[in-house]
């Protein structure tokens, strides 16, 4: 009967090994193919970062670094002296990375923070309160999505403008730090998921509707809150026409417009490629790093609130 048993047990086993069939096998090709071109740009920049500039015009097909340096980082973080930077073929010129990331950050940051905080209200608001034309009004923050976002840069700039902003890490938040129609709605959709009990037995125990939303429900959306300040913090972060429009000087001047005028710095060698390139890397490897590590909370939490 054992025999019987561990036969009958084995044949399961062999049963439910997964058959390599020819449609297996060109999914995984496809997928393979699909992700060696999407790094191959990221491997390309490397590359292009880890080379002189005049190895580069010798030898521009060369799929591995030529002349093999780390001139092009210390150029970006400006721990190369202008002469060691002419030498390399760079423009001489500085790049004051460390005041464009603070300034990066701290742009991101405010956008982040504030954008989340006054669009979850809003999203609560529109969720769970009643008032009068509640419908009407979300249509029109919904409408606002199909606004595309050149035709606001205008107003946006004759209202900072006459604030007097300009040229200023607030003027650059300004315009997106109170609230989104995508950050509202992502944050409507898992509200209107909320059991109504939770609030019901808040209100038993006298809590009023501001004290439900701080304590409460703000909590219980940690992990869409989570998803939004990603995603916000990498569109602040990777914003350019903006901030270009804005700022003028190095205290109000972010990472994306620094890039653009390092690379208008040109010598007469031509461009700095790979000064470029490596500060290009530097500037996109936390957002990176941020959206890898968060990637599958990400996923897992807009397959909850519904959005596909």
């Amino acid at each position: 009967m054992t025999a019987v048993t561990a036969t009958t047990t084995t044949k399961v086993r062999r049963t439910q090994r997964p058959r390599i069939t020819p449609g297996k096998v060109v999914a995984w090709t496809v997928m393979a193919a699909m992700v060696l071109i999407t790094l191959l740009p990221f491997y390309w920049i490397l590359r292009t970062a880890l080379s002189t500039n005049t190895a580069l015009a010798a030898h521009p097909g060369d799929p591995l670094p030529v002349d093999l340096t780390t001139g092009g980082f210390e150029r970006a973080l400006g721990l190369q002296s202008t002469e060691e930077a002419i030498a390399q073929g760079g423009s001489g010129g500085g790049l004051k990375f460390w005041r464009y990331l603070i300034n990066s950050t701290v742009v991101s940051t405010l956008i982040t923070v504030f954008q989340i905080l006054f669009s979850a209200m809003a999203a609560y608001a529109f969720a769970r309160l009643r008032w009068r034309g509640r419908d009407t009004v979300f249509g029109l923050f919904l409408a606002g999505l199909m606004v595309p976002t050149i035709f606001t840069l205008l107003p946006n700039f004759v209202l900072i403008k006459q604030l007097g902003l300009v040229d200023s890490l607030l003027g650059i938040s300004l315009p997106t730090m109170f609230m989104t129609p995508f950050a509202v709605f992502f944050m409507r959709q898992f509200f209107m998921n909320v059991p109504r009990e939770v609030e019901e037995a808040a209100l038993l125990d006298g809590a009023g509707k501001i004290r439900i939303f701080f304590r409460v429900m703000l909590p219980m959306a940690s992990a869409p809150i989570l998803t939004l300040g990603v995603l916000t913090y990498i569109t602040s972060w990777n914003d350019y026409f903006w901030p270009l429009m804005v700022s003028y000087s190095d205290s109000s001047r972010v990472l994306t417009v620094a890039l653009a005028i390092f690379r208008a710095q040109t010598p007469q060698s031509g461009y700095d490629w790979s000064g470029l390139m490596a500060a290009t890397l530097i500037a996109a490897l936390p957002m990176l790093v941020l959206f890898g590590f968060f990637a599958r909370r990400i996923v897992s939490t807009i397959s909850f609130t519904g959005i596909k």
